[in-house]
């Protein structure tokens, strides 16, 4: 899209706060909007972008709308997506993911199980005009003009790094919430990420050790990275380090 293109075209923010009003989710209009910044703004670095963990399709929407306008990109959702009877209740009446791949069965909501009150409001009610969360993200990216540009993933980001040349310009984690999990996620990402390319998570020094953890270890810590800055209530970001001339 060109300057001249864009002059006087509906306003980005606006126009994705519709697109996504009936969108199930958690995720803030506030933090939309600045994943769609990155994403955007990062184009001339080339490569893909990625987001490990996409629920009904909130921050896809942002991805997508982001690459379309951009152009020449592709965006990959990986989610469990799971089906109504992935959902296991505990003994202690929260409820935890079994979700059976075709490499084995991926376990989700463990370490910090979902409680009975939310599952029932705002989970449970999904399932009763679609048999899968993938169901509803798929009409998601259809309404939104999107299918042509992002794919969804049905497993983890071991699925990202199977995928022979792929490079990405940004990538949004928020997915396992275990250190181990986020670990994962992060090697995975990292080994694909274009110098000067950004790495983004949800959920971050809110009310999650595991992420914080690892985000700590591993990206704050690694002198490969720069520019860590907490940019919304739960939003975190990073670059990773260009090559020095000469």
């Amino acid at each position: 899209m060109s300057a001249g293109e864009a002059a006087g075209s509906d306003p980005v923010y606006a126009r994705l706060e519709r697109m996504v009003a009936d969108v199930h989710g958690w995720s803030p209009q506030e933090q939309l909007y600045s994943l769609f910044l990155l994403a955007y703004a990062s184009r001339d670095l080339g490569g893909d972008v990625a987001e490990i963990g996409a629920w009904c399709g909130r921050s896809s929407v942002a991805l997508g709308l982001a690459a379309q306008l951009a152009g020449a990109t592709r965006v990959y959702s990986v989610d469990l997506f799971p089906r109504h009877d992935d959902w296991h209740e505990n003994e202690d009446g929260t409820y935890s993911l079994r979700v059976k791949l075709e490499g084995g069965t991926v376990s989700s909501y463990d370490g910090h199980r979902l409680w009975r009150e939310p599952y029932l409001a705002q989970v449970k009610p999904l399932y009763e005009r679609h048999p899968g969360i993938l169901d509803i993200f798929r009409e998601t990216i259809g309404r939104a003009g999107l299918a042509g540009i992002v794919e969804p993933l049905r497993g983890t980001s071991d699925l990202l790094a199977a995928r022979g040349g792929l490079k990405l310009r940004m990538a949004f984690i928020d997915g396992d919430h275990s250190y181990e999990g986020v670990c994962r996620d992060i090697r995975n990402v990292l080994a694909l990420l274009v110098p000067g390319g950004w790495i983004c998570f949800d959920d971050a020094f809110s009310s999650y050790e595991g992420v914080d953890r690892a985000i700590r270890e591993l990206v704050i810590a690694d002198p490969g990275m720069e520019s860590g800055v907490q940019l919304t209530r739960k939003l975190f970001v990073a670059r990773k380090r260009r090559a020095l001339d000469g």
